[in-house]
């Protein structure tokens, strides 16, 4: 649906962009590889040419025992504004910055597309959030009726975590 809608936007020279895609997890080795193959997976997109990669190592999160974060600063050439927003959602990288070309034409229409698009993708989200909201608010309704003394009204999910690891140990 997105690749069809942007279709309609007229052919443009190629963009020239750098961006950058951080990556957490456990262990160092899991967080290397798993960077390389999504480095391997945007290279080889269609109307993405990889120019240049600099991957650095995985540090440990400070104040975490089991945690470590890695990022690559990627360089790459697009054939058209479709694949840049297509990389913006695929791999949300922490940063990205369009080296070339300076300015960008576009008509209104083309511009109302691609604004309709993005605002469609954040109620896509939007409604995938609320859904998840309420699933959570079931299931701690459930759980109330299952184990009230878990629950009283002063208690947060804190103290909650708190009396199942004192029951755990009983």
């Amino acid at each position: 649906m997105f690749k069809n809608a942007l279709s309609i936007i007229k052919k443009m020279e190629k963009l020239s962009v750098v961006l950058v895609i951080e990556i957490l997890g456990r262990p160092p080795e899991h967080v290397k590889e798993g960077l390389d193959i999504l480095i391997e997976r945007l290279g080889s997109e269609k109307g993405v040419k990889l120019l240049n990669k600099n991957c650095h190592e995985p540090v440990q999160i400070q104040d975490s025992k089991d945690l470590f974060t890695a990022f690559a600063e990627i360089e790459l050439e697009l054939d058209s504004l479709e694949n840049y927003f297509g990389i913006l959602f695929a791999y949300m990288p922490s940063h990205i910055e369009i080296i070339h070309p300076e300015k960008i034409a576009l008509a209104n229409t083309e511009l109302n597309t691609l604004g309709n698009l993005l605002v469609q993708r954040l109620h896509d989200y939007d409604a995938i959030t609320k859904k998840a909201l309420i699933e959570k608010d079931v299931l701690l309704k459930k759980l109330q009726e299952i184990s009230p003394e878990l629950f009283s009204s002063n208690q947060d999910s804190k103290d909650i975590k708190k009396t199942k690891r004192k029951k755990k140990l009983r």
